[in-house]
């Protein structure tokens, strides 16, 4: 049965066209990975078919009664409002429930047979609706999933703004999951997320019986818990029965089999074009050949995305230590840490791991000197030059990417200013437009554009593959291994940085969030 029915969907931003007449069907049980490099169109198919945005044309046609629950990557959660109170909204269908039955049961006492009637009837459907859903149960159904996800480790009663990344990924992922919606739309969901929890959400997954669709660039996760995938681009949508592997290894084939048409038939034509003119032996000859050429379906190959190639300029050798740290507590208004004090040396490759809200963001900006401490020191070395990727920055709304890079560098020519995003991946199209019209992944190809671009000889980067498509993840891999001075890392994709780093230090181990 089919649960979503998308026909003829066509959709663009000014003149940048993301779908042309895409059709998608999803039927019960389809477990589907929503594949595709950066900026082909993912994130804003899923707000077409949630309605939080109108194609342009198209239709899109949910089956009746499907309750759908999207977790979304650009959520925004209100200041004042607890974890608790988040998690207790995937129930706010059934108090709206309870406030009508209250209305009720205070309209009886003026109420005449009939409408009386009427009342205890709607009055019996409210209450088995609530039963049924466990309304009475809410408070230790949220307890339950709290503990699951390590939320009431942060503290349940806890302002949602105070958050780290991480954090609020899995309390939109409670509250989803609260709501036991027909189907999940999940968009990025492992972004943000420590191992422990990505391992439990795919455990999760595999059990999962309705439908879901799930966007996602890590490829190990997406192997293990979809069926089938559909591949965005090219403003075109195509399905494939398997994993992301399986559908790697067609996708390959497909792509070879149609160069390789591409070629014959081109040499075909240029033979016909050649003969017609080399010598015209009779004019129907001529005219045959002619309305061959003009009968013929032309293939086109599609247009080769941009990859990017990252190349991280070096400055001078620092001195021996990148940092010290003596006694140094982190924290805000509670220590996160015991007194720690450690040291980098020039030359090393450390990666931060641990589980989310430990501290991991709040050491690393400390270290940095951005942060305050709330005891001890950190002291950067000598001639540091320094080059920081942040896990979130807010862009500038009505600034373009050219404008972003130029404030960076001033003296950049338009040309040079072009290149160094053209570098990045980024076609002509996404260089003109405004940087928050950009899917995640295009803009954290602008701000390491600002990154490779600078001289450095120490990177400090937090979580720097969040939203990259595979691609640009694997070169941004490629130039950390080549990169000759010293990086201090945050990721949680081992298979990432692995190969990159020289050692791994665990902050679980002097973290008081323990």
């Amino acid at each position: 049965m089919s649960i979503l029915n998308v026909e003829n969907l066509s959709h663009g931003f000014g003149d940048r066209a993301i779908f042309n007449n895409v059709s998608f069907r999803l039927l019960k049980g389809e477990h589907i990975g929503l594949v595709g490099a950066n900026g082909e169109g993912k994130s804003t198919f899923m707000n077409i078919v949630t309605g939080k945005l109108m194609p342009d044309e198209g239709k899109v046609e949910w089956s009746k009664n499907v309750r759908v629950g999207y977790l979304d990557q650009h959520t925004v959660l209100s200041q004042g409002m607890t974890i608790r109170d988040t998690l207790k909204s995937a129930f706010s269908y059934l108090f709206e429930l309870e406030t009508r039955m209250n209305e009720i049961c205070d309209q009886m006492g003026t109420a005449d047979e009939e409408t009386m009637q009427q009342m205890m009837d709607e009055l019996g459907v409210i209450q088995d609706t609530l039963t049924l859903h466990d309304f009475y149960i809410i408070d230790s159904k949220v307890e339950e999933v709290g503990r699951a996800l390590g939320l009431c480790d942060i503290g349940l009663d806890r302002d949602v703004t105070e958050l780290s990344g991480g954090q609020r990924t899995k309390v939109l992922l409670g509250k989803l999951l609260l709501e036991k919606p027909d189907i999940l739309l999940l968009d990025e969901p492992t972004n943000y997320l420590d191992a422990e929890h990505i391992e439990w959400l795919k455990r999760y997954l595999l059990d999962y019986e309705n439908a879901f669709i799930l966007i996602s660039h890590d490829i190990p996760f997406l192997n293990s818990v979809v069926n089938l995938i559909y591949h965005m681009e090219n403003q075109e949508l195509n399905r494939y029965v398997g994993n992301y592997d399986k559908f790697l290894e067609v996708y390959q084939v497909k792509k070879a089999q149609l160069e390789a048409a591409y070629n014959r038939q081109q040499q075909e034509i240029r033979e016909l074009v050649a003969r017609n003119k080399a010598r015209v032996a009779t004019r129907n000859m001529a005219m045959s050949r002619q309305k061959k050429l003009d009968k013929m379906d032309v293939i086109e190959l599609a247009r080769e995305k941009p990859k990017p190639e990252f190349h991280f300029k070096e400055a001078r050798t620092p001195g021996r230590y990148i940092f010290e740290t003596r006694d140094l507590v982190i924290g805000y208004e509670e220590p996160l840490s015991s007194p720690l004090t450690l040291s980098m040396e020039r030359g090393q490759k450390i990666a931060l791991t641990g589980a989310n809200g430990i501290g991991k963001t709040t050491l690393l900006r400390s270290i940095l000197g951005l942060n305050k401490p709330l005891s001890g020191s950190a002291t950067m070395g000598d001639y540091i030059s320094l080059g920081y990727f942040e896990q979130e920055v807010k862009a500038d709304p009505s600034c373009t990417c050219i404008d972003e890079i130029w404030k960076e560098f001033p003296s950049y020519t338009q040309y040079e200013v072009r290149s160094a995003l053209a570098k990045c991946g980024l076609t002509t199209k996404h260089i003109e437009s405004q940087v928050r019209v950009l899917s995640g992944g295009e803009q954290a190809k602008v701000r390491l554009c600002k990154l490779i671009n600078r001289e450095t000889n120490v990177l400090a980067l937090d979580e720097p593959t969040n939203h990259l498509d595979v691609d640009a993840k694997e070169e941004l891999k490629r130039a950390l291994k080549a990169y000759k001075g010293s990086i201090i890392l945050i990721c949680h994709e081992p298979e990432f940085y692995e190969d990159i780093v020289t050692e791994v230090w665990d902050c679980s181990k002097w973290s008081t969030k323990i």
